[in-house]
Order: C-alpha cells, then structure tokens, then sequence
C-alpha cells in the first residue's frame, strides 16, 4: 500500500481510558467521532471504543447512516439535520440536538410518523453565541414541547467558549451559570429527570474532575491523544495522566534524483538550489490533506530523520531534501504525521507552522486514504 493512515488501537484505548479516568463514576462517556473521527476515520475508530464508550457523538445523518454499518450504541446526532431527512434519522436511532419550537414540531411529526417516541437533547446558547436556544427564551420550548407527544427530552446541553488557552475563566463561570439557571426551569416545568452535559476535553480536565458539573461528557480531541490547547497540556500531563497520538500517516518515496546548482522545484520557482541536491518526490499533496502552507516550511521523516519540504506542495506531490541521507531509495517508508524510529512529527509543530490547530491539521486529511488499525 503506497499512502494510508495507522490508527493504534492501544493507543486510543489508553485515551479513552485516560480521559474517563478524570470523572467521577456513572458519569456516561460519550466518545467524539465526528468529523471521519477527527481525520483519524469514523469506524475504524467506533469499532475500536464499541465495547468501552456509553454512546458516540457524530454531526450529521451521512456520518449517522455510515456509523450505523457498525455499531448499534446510542449516537447523539448534534449537528443539524435537515427537515426531509428527520424520518430517516430517527429511523435509525439517532438522538437529535433541538433548540427552536419549529424544529421540535417537526421531529415530533417525524417520530409520529413512525409510531415511535424520539428522544432529543436540547441545545442552551449559554453565552456561546451559535447553534442553540438562549436561556431566556426556554419558555418558548418549553411550550412546543407542551404540544407533543411524540418527543422525550433526555438531556440539556451546552458548550464552552473558551477554557483552553486561558486563565481567566469568568466567562465559563458565566456560560455555567446561565446553562444551570435553564437547566432549573426545565426541572420546575417537570423535567426532573433530565440529564445535562457540557464538557468536551477541555470541559472535562477543567470542569468534571471532583465531582463535576455533568451527567455526560464529550471526549473528542483528548481521545485521539491531542491536547486542547499548550495551558492544559502544561498544567494536567503527568505520569499517571498521558494523552498518546493514535494517527501516523504513512507514504514512500516515489523518486530519488540529484538536481544540479541553480534548479528550480515546483511551482512558482519558490525554491531554487544552490548546490547540488539529492531530493525525494513524496506522493502526497493537499488533495490528500497535506497543506498548501508547509510549502518550504514543513518536514518529513525518512529513515528517522527529519527532510525539509523544498518548493511548493502540489496537488498530489512534493518535494523533499534528502542530501544529508547516505541511503534512501526508491518506495522507502515517509511518515508525515507521527513516529518514525526516535523522532516525531505531531499535529501540534504542524498547526504552529500553518498558524492553524491541531483539530485541523488531522480532519483535513483525505478520507480516501485507507485507515489501517495497528
């Protein structure tokens, strides 16, 4: 196989393991997978947790059918759904985010349609400003709910704005506030039972550990052994608490040459050699999730060391250094992303280097390249 992408199966346990060991017992976990799993694939990485989390979390009803091939777990389905695609949803047992009275009369109708009760989590815009109902106006679903008969709501939930990259957390203590002032009109409307959640990675290091504030949570970046941000690495990675990347991105070498002193490579003419050049093609490009930005920027592991990336990346390809490697040959394995005998390139350099994070850097990668559990 010429490019694909190893998942570490015992690495992604370890992380869940991890990250379920900051909780308090009984607290359901709800394992991210949206998005291809972060880039790392969706059921590669379902099949691995199916026996481990209490439910998974995907985005759409795409991402709900595919899931469906392989795991019968509950599955909140928090992105939106589209109306005409309500009945199918909940034909196949997804649990749908709700947050207006509209949307609430059509799941309703959805679910009636079927002679089924859904249950739905009800979206609370604590001071996120996106996807959700404000906290004042829970009257008005409560209302809708009033009016049907077809719809169960098992959960209130929220997300936090920004507890990663600061010390300051005055606004999650807003954001906490306003959610638990809409989580207490619903229970003195009747919803004694209701459940709440929160926290994805970050929510969980900051805001679950002794005790918590949830009844469920949502790993996502942590299982994949990411850090949300540099603070939290800093302040929660220790012996007995390591996040362990899962992902390795893998290719070979597709030519070795020497480029004569004054040659150009790729695209642009942005790098021309000064000297004589011993350089390997990498069949690999931004079609496949390599970024157009680590264009004489970015590095490749080949024989356990790193190779500068010379001149553009292409669609497909890109070019690499190999002068200082007294072998290298022809379909030699490049890692891209991950470990190669001592060294290790990680989302995190790469993000810092395209100015971007590292949930980009792994949900951009083709999924058409093959994943591979190790």
């Amino acid at each position: 196989m010429l490019s694909y992408i190893e998942i570490s199966k015992k690495n992604l346990r370890d992380n869940f393991a991890a990250m379920k060991s900051l909780v308090r017992p009984g607290i359901e976990v709800v394992s991210v997978i949206k998005a291809n799993a972060y880039g790392h694939g969706q059921n590669e990485v379902a099949s691995i947790l199916e026996h481990v989390t209490d439910r998974f979390q995907i985005d759409d009803l795409a991402e709900l059918g595919l899931l469906r091939k392989v795991t019968g777990k509950p599955v909140l389905v928090l992105g939106y759904v589209a109306s005409d695609e309500i009945v199918e949803a909940l034909r196949l047992e997804g649990t749908l985010s709700v947050y207006g009275a509209d949307r609430i009369l059509e799941v309703n109708e959805a679910a009636k349609s079927l002679g089924k009760t859904a249950n739905v989590h009800v979206k609370i815009d604590a001071e996120l400003g996106r996807q959700g109902v404000l906290p004042e106006d829970v009257g008005t679903i409560l209302d809708a709910l009033r009016r049907c008969e077809h719809i169960r709501v098992e959960a209130l939930y929220s997300h936090f704005a920004n507890i990663e990259d600061t010390s300051d957390f005055s606004h999650a203590k807003k954001q906490i506030d306003a959610f638990q002032g809409a989580v207490s009109t619903f229970r003195t409307n009747g919803y004694d039972d209701v459940k709440t959640h929160l926290s994805a990675s970050s929510g969980i290091m900051m805001y679950e550990t002794n005790g918590g504030v949830s009844d469920m949570v949502r790993p996502g970046i942590g299982l994949y052994g990411m850090w949300p941000s540099d603070d939290l690495k800093a302040r929660f990675s220790r012996d007995d608490f390591d996040l362990k990347p899962a992902l390795r991105w893998v290719t070979h070498v597709a030519q070795v040459k020497m480029l004569p002193a004054g040659h150009s490579i790729g695209y642009g003419l942005t790098y021309i050699t000064a000297k004589p050049t011993k350089v390997a093609v990498i069949p690999q490009g931004y079609s496949d999730g390599y970024d157009r930005g680590l264009s004489n920027v970015g590095e490749v592991l080949i024989g356990g060391t790193r190779c500068p990336v010379l001149g553009r990346v292409a669609m497909n390809m890109f070019v690499v250094n190999v002068s200082h490697l007294s072998s290298v040959r022809r379909e030699d394995e490049v890692v891209l992303l991950g470990e190669q005998g001592s060294e290790r390139i990680t989302a995190e350099e790469i993000a810092e280097r395209l100015g971007t994070i590292n949930y980009e850097v792994t949900t951009r990668i083709s999924p058409l390249l093959p994943r591979v559990i190790v």
